[in-house]
């Protein structure tokens, strides 16, 4: 099975994460994020969370005001991208402590972090939520390090454009 995108859209149309895992023009991804969200955010909630869209079937699911849109080949299957999905929010939801939307805007970098560690090249890498957390926090205590090494301390740089 492989994932040919994953994105996040808000209820208003906002794009808040946004993962390729094939190669298009920067043309055809906008144009792709564009027509699915509007196919996604038009939808009932009583109707299925499966979408054919061109050469890909598009699965979502809805937790509060966010929308996690997955594309996959018409060939792959529905149900295991809902549970990698449903996987992906509950990592988030562990690290972040009851996630919201606005953790995935000040932190994106995390969410990004999370989403590599469970997805690589389209393919689940790793499901286990405990060791993806442990991943996690092994880089959040690199990045402690390396910032006492350069004699920032504990200052809080989430979301700060960096340049070392």
């Amino acid at each position: 099975m492989t994932i040919k995108y994953l994105f996040l859209v808000s209820k208003q149309a906002k794009i808040r994460l946004v993962k390729w895992y094939t190669t298009l023009s920067h043309k055809e991804k906008a144009q792709t994020m564009k027509e699915v969200s509007q196919l996604v955010l038009s939808r009932k909630p009583k109707q299925c969370n499966f979408i054919e869209h061109r050469d890909t079937k598009v699965v979502y699911r809805k937790y509060a005001s966010l929308y996690f849109v997955a594309g996959i080949g018409l060939d792959d299957n529905e149900l295991l991208t809902l549970e990698i999905i449903h996987r992906y929010v509950e990592v988030l939801d562990r690290f972040f402590g009851n996630v919201c939307e606005l953790d995935l805007i000040f932190q994106f970098q995390k969410a990004y972090f999370i989403l590599d560690e469970m997805i690589m090249a389209g393919e689940l890498q790793e499901s286990s939520k405990k060791i993806v957390l442990r991943a996690i926090a092994q880089q959040d205590e690199t990045e402690a390090v390396e910032n006492s090494e350069r004699g920032w301390g504990n200052v809080n740089l989430e979301g700060v454009a960096r340049t070392a």
